[in-house]
């Protein structure tokens, strides 16, 4: 089979073609064939492609194509049959995931603020009904972090992250901790206050207003007031929101 038949076969009516992003190659191809196969243009119980007609059709390495099988066979999407090669599982669907690249759309930012809205709201109701009084202690303790950490000049975005994360602990629910934890880093981008705060004076008052939101969550959750604690928590994250969407418009990455 010729090299252009071969490209032809392997990207025929799919999203496999020359990989020429700036990101990671690997996770590039992983994404491709994922939608492929999420889509049904790789069916299940199809054969994926050869590594050589994958090799021929994106212009990667031989490498960067094992990388990806492997990542898909981890996801439970493909699996190999001595004989007859890498096949789409029966029944594959992509897991729930976020692949969040910091140099792309903000509207991804958004769209995962909008998921949090609705669980930390709950959260810091239930932490300002459950909380024991060493949960309390914790989240005081990060909120002081947070502080220091700006006194400091730091941008403070893993005190911000341990702030959430010890409200989520607060509500003795184990669920909203590992939503959290799974979220990780995209709950705080870092270029949301590198690109709004601009000089070191301006990024300290625009960290000062975000911790000014912080404290009234605290108080609310240790005066166990659950509605104004769901309500501080509500104007924290739409004011995020807000942010957000102001810094998207402004990089034009709408």
């Amino acid at each position: 089979m010729s090299r252009t038949a071969t490209k032809e076969r392997a990207g025929e009516g799919s999203a496999i073609g020359p990989l020429t992003a700036p990101r990671s190659l690997t996770a590039e191809l992983v994404r491709r064939l994922t939608a492929d196969i999420t889509a049904g243009k790789l069916a299940p119980g199809s054969r994926l492609p050869t590594e050589q007609e994958m090799i021929a059709a994106t212009g990667v390495s031989r490498t960067v194509v094992r990388e990806a099988v492997a990542a898909l066979r981890a996801e439970g999407l493909v699996i190999t049959r001595q004989g007859v090669g890498t096949i789409v599982a029966d029944g594959a669907a992509r897991p729930f995931r976020l692949d969040l690249d910091d140099e792309r759309s903000l509207r991804e930012v958004l769209e995962v603020a909008e998921l949090r809205t609705g669980i930390e709201i709950e959260a810091a109701g239930l932490a300002a009904e459950r909380a024991t009084s060493e949960a309390i202690r914790r989240i005081g303790e990060a909120l002081a972090a947070i502080e220091g950490a700006v006194k400091r000049g730091e941008d403070a975005i893993e005190q911000d992250f341990a702030f959430h994360r010890s409200i989520a602990e607060a509500t003795n629910n184990p669920q909203f901790l590992r939503f959290l934890d799974f979220l990780g880093r995209f709950i705080i981008p870092r270029q949301t206050i590198r690109a709004e705060a601009g000089t070191a004076e301006n990024r300290r008052a625009y960290l000062e207003r975000l911790q000014q939101e912080h404290r009234e969550i605290y108080q609310a959750i240790r005066a166990r007031e659950v509605t104004r604690a769901r309500a501080a928590m509500r104007k924290h994250l739409l004011n995020s929101r807000k942010r957000y969407r102001k810094l998207a418009e402004k990089l034009g990455r709408t």
